[in-house]
């Protein structure tokens, strides 16, 4: 198994690509700590998971992950209930309000970036003290479409996993010294309860053809769960030790064999980048 004697605290556990993670660790022979905001969710998740896989423990804990004391004792709840901890996946999230960024909810804008970027930032702050201690750890952060490409109307969900990627590029760079792994898991369009959310939002507010987009894969599916689970599976295991500060494709990159070009990877590959004319061929922008 791959995480045999693996630890690990996941974030948005209760349901969606959460719930799939948890449920691929723990076939892998981990252990995990489960946090949500809604309680009867989380504790139906993990009392399902703890029947399913009664060998190892599953544990449970509602958090605001956006609150820092909820994070910290978060973090010190699985690390003592657990006993040690090695891993850390940062999946809760929100798209935010959906609309014209102009008309929008401030509100609820700054709200999604809460939940979204200081979601990811807060139980980091928490775990790195821990990992830097023990001398190694593995912390993956869930990207989204709006990472990489614009997404008009959303715009908080986009700016806020832009600026969660970046985060864990840095904190890969930071880290390194201490043998603590951080990269970003871009799991592909999924047909999660978020899809549901822009359906419900209506042409008027995302788009008709980011409402298509979102029909299609809620009517003829999606990217698997599965995918943006093994990925996971694979980054917290000893077999992509030294890889970090990357974003990876669940469903384009070739992450099982990424331990292979681990040399390759000290670079700018699978990392966010401005794209120089030079790069498309054209001589314009040359000095």
């Amino acid at each position: 198994m791959k995480l045999k004697n693996v630890n690990a605290l996941i974030t948005g556990g209760s349901q969606g690509l959460g719930k799939a993670i948890a449920e691929h660790f723990l076939r892998e022979g981990a252990s995990v700590v489960l946090c949500a905001r809604g309680e009867k969710e989380l504790l139906a998740t993990r009392d399902e998971l703890a029947t399913k896989f009664s060998a190892q423990k599953v544990l449970a804990k509602t958090c605001d992950v956006s609150n820092e004391g909820q994070a910290n004792e978060l973090v010190a709840f699985a690390v003592r209930e657990l006993g040690s901890l090695q891993a850390l996946v940062l999946n809760a999230g929100v798209y935010g309000p959906m609309g014209p960024t102009e008309s929008v909810s401030l509100v609820e804008w700054r709200r999604a970036l809460d939940i979204n970027l200081c979601g990811v930032l807060l139980p980091c702050r928490a775990v790195i003290p821990y990992f830097k201690k023990t001398g190694r750890g593995k912390i993956m952060v869930l990207s989204g479409g709006g990472a990489t490409n614009p997404l008009p109307n959303i715009s908080s969900y986009a700016a806020s996993k832009a600026a969660v990627v970046r985060l864990a590029e840095t904190l890969a760079e930071e880290l390194k010294p201490f043998h603590v792994d951080v990269n970003a898991i871009a799991p592909g369009a999924l047909a999660t309860r978020l899809v549901d959310e822009v359906l419900a939002a209506g042409p008027e507010k995302v788009g008709a053809a980011f409402i298509e987009k979102n029909r299609q894969w809620k009517e003829k599916g999606a990217t698997p769960l599965e995918l943006g689970a093994r990925l996971a599976v694979y980054l917290a295991s000893a077999e992509s030790d030294g890889i970090t500060g990357k974003l990876i494709s669940a469903q384009w990159d070739p992450w099982e064999k990424l331990h292979e070009f681990k040399n390759d990877l000290n670079s700018d590959i699978y990392t966010l980048r401005r794209i120089a004319p030079k790069d498309r061929g054209k001589t314009w922008g040359d000095k």
